[in-house]
């Protein structure tokens, strides 16, 4: 299909994005949009910016933490065994009674 079929192109403007990584991004965009500040890379997925001086630094990433690490940082040790004692006292006692317990 040519222009002709489709109607004319909407009238588009392209602005260069540069990430800490070197790389340089050219995006268009139509002369009515808002250009945002920022964009994300499409190379290395670094955030990018308009200053080709002072590119956005790489956003430091936190390891992974398990479940027990949230914990932790919750409750200290002596929280923890009260914790556990109260859960085991409870556990015994209900076998006690009969319950049935998996």
């Amino acid at each position: 299909m040519g222009e002709a079929e489709r109607g004319d192109a909407a009238p588009r403007q392209t602005v260069t994005y540069f990430c800490a990584r070197e790389h340089r991004s050219v995006v268009p965009f139509s002369t009515e949009a808002q250009v945002p500040e920022s964009w994300d890379c499409p190379k290395c997925g670094l955030p990018a910016s308009l200053d080709s001086d002072n590119p956005p630094p790489a956003p430091k990433i936190e390891p992974y933490k398990t479940h027990l690490a949230y914990v932790k940082e919750r409750r200290s040790d002596k929280e923890a065994e009260d914790i556990l004692d109260e859960a085991l006292e409870l556990l015994r006692s209900r076998r006690k009674s009969g319950d049935i317990i998996f």
